[in-house]
């Protein structure tokens, strides 16, 4: 009965917080902007840096909003996409990112190896950043995160009508796994955002023209999630185990 009880309440910890993982890994809101260096047309310039045959075939093609809009440039990205788009200047970043508020037009571009930057044209470039090297590592660090939280519910769902010690410990240790990793992954995140220069990676080639242009950068909703979810994760793995070395003990 215990040990029942024990289950329902990590299944129920384990299940919300990789809901939390998912939501986060699939939402594009880990880092928001705002500046007011404003011309979505110059940004049309610098986000296009991906080849002439990906903008043909895609469907989320770059769309400029009406230059007479607000200056004020409002920018978010995650592991998929970086967008920009124009918005009311007395209406937050934080705010204007929602869904209702958002415009039917803005700027995208893909962003799968979020969040380090490219290179903009050539290499050498003046705006290269020598640690885009790193793309491939938050890469890897993510999808790892992500397939081990959903290796671990899997090996969860099947321990309980068999009930398996060792897929109880199995599945414990995946999710422990997936919650150090985003750890890892939202402590690297932060240290980007601390020690890099986010103003010359938000403005990029605008900053030329802009150099006194006021820039705000703020954690985003997606990075707030990811972080509720990594104590329910661990909870739950820690508890998932302790099951498993219980069962072992009286089987």
């Amino acid at each position: 009965m215990k040990t029942g009880v024990a289950a329902l309440v990590g299944g129920l910890l384990g299940g919300l917080g990789v809901l939390c993982f998912l939501v986060s890994f699939g939402t594009d809101y880990w880092l928001l902007a705002s500046d007011n260096c404003g011309g979505l047309g110059q940004l049309e310039t610098t986000l296009h840096t991906v080849s002439a045959k990906e903008q043909a075939n895609s469907t989320e093609g770059v769309e400029v909003t009406d230059p007479s809009l607000p200056s004020l440039t409002l920018h978010h990205e995650g592991f998929f996409w970086r967008c920009l788009f124009q918005s009311d200047s007395s209406l937050h970043v934080v705010w204007a990112v929602l869904f209702m508020n958002q415009p039917r037009s803005k700027a995208c571009v893909h962003g799968y190896l979020f969040p380090l930057p490219v290179a903009v044209g050539p290499v050498p470039h003046p705006i290269y950043d020598a640690t885009a090297v790193f793309r491939g590592f938050w890469t890897m660090l993510i999808i790892l995160a992500i397939a081990a939280s959903m290796t671990g519910g899997f090996l969860l769902v099947c321990a309980v009508p068999f009930v398996s010690h060792k897929l109880y410990k199995a599945g414990g240790a995946f999710f422990i796994t997936a919650a150090c990793l985003f750890l890892v992954l939202v402590g690297l995140f932060v240290l980007w955002k601390e020690l890099v220069d986010v103003r010359r990676y938000i403005l990029q080639e605008r900053g030329e023209d802009c150099p006194d242009a006021h820039l705000e950068a703020h954690y985003g909703w997606s990075f707030m999630v990811a972080v509720a979810g990594i104590p329910l994760v661990i909870l739950s793995g820690i508890l998932f185990f302790c099951i498993g070395k219980h069962l072992q003990k009286h089987t």
